[in-house]
């Protein structure tokens, strides 16, 4: 009989334990699952509110900005197009966005005139023409309405390409006006393969492939044709700037020399029309203060890129050697 109840007793111990085990592991589960669900339930609210913020922030970038106003009523505006920085292919003031972006603001029922805020030093010959070709054929199909160039900081070389495009040119009195001129970067290390003794070993099919190597020395007729080259390319901008701006340019021998002057020499010069910023410009000459800036529309995965920098290692990567108005 005690030898039974002593057993019994080992039993009910087994069992309790057993049980306060059982109990244990489901209390830590069911709070892991509860960890779990808090998780992500906050992971979910912080996606939201990331997302919320670029629909914000970005939303016009993004092309929603038309959904926000659609129900606005339609008032007449200046539609401004940014030209900044250099004027390259893989750079933010590159033709395919820039037309894209123009042919939007023309388009648009409200738009009573267009403005290019310019603030570059120049760039690509091929994009700068590209932008200048297609303000002019927007111009011809859009009689009325009146394009002005805005230069702020500066507006040289292929910007100032663009800017003669447009009916009227403004800047400020401090701005860098013209360098109307061509210019090819390179350079050259003979001396100093010689000086180290190194052999430069090329292999080409076609006699001139290798013309203008920077470890082989110059050959002058080499150095006779890209002269050639670009002197057709300044040719190129001469004509492009005596057909905008016509009877207003001054005779002056050295408007073509690839020198830059100030806003107000520009104006003596024939350069520029006037003095005056943005604003000013919209105010006091076109008469409409409203300003709506057309942008290109941009992915999101694309401007969250270019707000981490990665532009920057875009510019260095996709770094142009073609002939520069700048």
């Amino acid at each position: 009989m005690a030898l039974w109840n002593a057993q019994e007793k080992a039993q009910d111990k087994s069992n309790w334990e057993r049980e306060t085990l059982e109990k244990l592991v489901l209390a830590q589960v069911t709070e892991q699952r509860r960890t779990r669900r808090w998780g992500i339930f906050f992971k979910l609210l912080v996606f939201i509110y990331l997302f919320a913020l670029l629909l914000l922030i970005r939303g016009p970038d993004l092309g929603l900005s038309d959904l926000w106003d659609r129900d606005k009523e339609p008032t007449e505006h200046v539609a401004v197009i940014d030209i900044e920085g250099l004027i390259a292919s893989a750079t933010s003031a590159n033709a395919e966005d820039i037309n894209k972006t123009l042919r939007k603001a023309f388009e648009d029922d409200d738009t009573r005139a267009v403005m290019l805020r310019i603030n570059s030093g120049g760039g690509s010959p091929v994009q700068a023409g590209m932008i200048h070709d297609e303000i002019r054929r927007l111009r011809s199909q859009h009689e009325d309405i009146p394009v002005y160039a805005v230069i702020s900081d500066v507006g040289a070389s292929g910007a100032y390409y663009i800017a003669v495009a447009a009916d009227e040119i403004y800047a400020d009195k401090g701005s860098i006006v013209g360098s109307i001129g061509v210019r090819l970067d390179s350079f050259g290390l003979v001396g100093l393969m010689e000086r180290w003794g190194i052999e430069r070993r090329l292999f080409t099919a076609g006699e001139k492939k290798g013309f203008l190597d920077p470890f082989l020395p110059l050959q002058d007729e080499e150095v006779d044709h890209v002269k050639g080259v670009i002197d057709q390319i300044h040719d190129q901008f001469i004509n492009v700037v005596r057909e905008g701006r016509g009877d207003r340019l001054q005779d002056n021998g050295e408007l073509f020399s690839g020198l830059v002057w100030t806003g107000i020499d520009s104006v003596e010069l024939g350069l520029i029309d006037g003095l005056g910023d943005d604003r000013t410009v919209a105010r006091d000459v076109i008469g409409i203060e409203r300003m709506v800036v057309f942008e290109p529309k941009r992915t999101a995965l694309q401007l969250l890129l270019d707000d981490l920098g990665v532009a920057i290692g875009n510019r260095i990567l996709n770094w142009e050697t073609s002939p520069q108005w700048r």
